[in-house]
């Protein structure tokens, strides 16, 4: 039996009679440890914007991991978008694994969100990849970031890009009031060669977009870090999340070894304060460029690089602690609770 919600400093099972509690990562013994975020009570809103589909496994990877954390969010869209053959069909199949474990999940949280509203969040993105000037026809997915920036909320929309920003630049192009009220944390590298032109005009024609634009840090998910025993990156999967429900399942069956090279962008918003990209986070934290633009992006001093990564490390030393809890959420599914 499950009792408490995972989104608490603490909650407890009780396994074989036993009681166990369970602290959260974040301690008053180790104040440096970023603090604030999600699992701290707050809520943000959240879209994602995912490739999810195409060629590299591992936005499954990070949709799963998501919806383990759907309760401490106020998830408000599941956009399917390019480059490559994402289809919205492809974040449904992590939805169905999702509604296989919500009877489980919401015994740990009744603010698990429903299958169905989850399904109903589900828009299809533009198709292909921008090309010069970096937008065209709205989507239903920018039409969607439209209609949720406009909302009547104090609250700041965070648009996850888990692959290219398409219909993020359709949405600024086709409503530049929304600036104010969104803010992009963006996974670059391969996602930004692929889909240039939209990131080249949200860059240039929207200075005034509150953005994290990750290069390389975002490698410190699956790069360096604390790697021995359990918390390997292929036998972390195998002996905590395989097997452990539906969603489990499902990421290992997609890849069984931990890349999830979006997932930094939910882990920003998890632990830390997310007004500050410059400070710690499980996300990372990052450097400002120009400081008449609020835009941030990979910190490149020498002791923050993995390798050639830079600002990888800003990632990687919170690898225990959010693996961990990680870890205690996917426990919930084989309590019998």
């Amino acid at each position: 039996m499950i009792t408490g919600n995972l989104g608490s400093p603490t909650w407890s099972w009780l396994i074989g009679g036993t009681a166990l509690l369970c602290l959260a990562t974040l301690t008053t013994a180790d104040a440096h440890k970023p603090a604030g975020g999600a699992l701290a009570g707050e809520r943000p809103r959240v879209i994602v914007s995912s490739d999810i589909g195409g060629d590299d496994p591992d936005d499954f990877q990070s949709m799963a991991h998501l919806l383990i954390y759907a309760d401490v969010l106020d998830i408000e869209g599941l956009i399917a978008s390019p480059p490559g053959a994402g289809r919205v069909a492809n974040i449904r199949e992590a939805l169905a694994a999702y509604r296989r474990d919500y009877p489980q999940l919401r015994r740990a949280s009744r603010r698990y969100p429903s299958p169905d509203a989850l399904d109903d969040l589900a828009k299809q993105g533009a198709s292909k990849s921008r090309p010069a000037p970096g937008y065209g026809k709205p989507t239903e997915g920018s039409e969607w970031i439209i209609r949720r920036a406009k909302a009547r909320e104090r609250r700041p929309l965070y648009v996850l890009v888990w692959g290219g920003m398409s219909d993020v630049a359709q949405a600024l192009h086709d409503a530049p009031e929304i600036t104010k009220q969104i803010r992009v944390y963006s996974i670059g590298s391969w996602n930004t060669d692929m889909d240039p032109a939209a990131r080249d005009y949200v860059f240039r024609s929207h200075p005034k977009l509150w953005w994290i634009e990750a290069n390389t840090t975002f490698r410190g998910m699956y790069i360096g870090g604390r790697q021995e025993g359990d918390l390997g990156n292929r036998a972390f999967l195998s002996r905590h999340v395989r097997g452990h429900g539906a969603l489990g399942d499902f990421l290992v069956a997609k890849k069984a070894d931990i890349k999830m090279g979006d997932t930094p962008t939910l882990l920003y918003l998890l632990r830390g304060n997310p007004d500050d990209p410059t400070g710690s986070h499980w996300g990372g934290a990052f450097i400002r460029p120009d400081s008449k633009r609020p835009y941030w992006t990979d910190d490149r001093r020498a002791e923050l690089r993995e390798g050639d990564k830079a600002g990888a490390k800003t990632v990687n030393r919170w690898r225990t602690d959010y693996l961990r809890d990680w870890q205690r959420r996917m426990e919930h599914l084989t309590s019998g609770g």
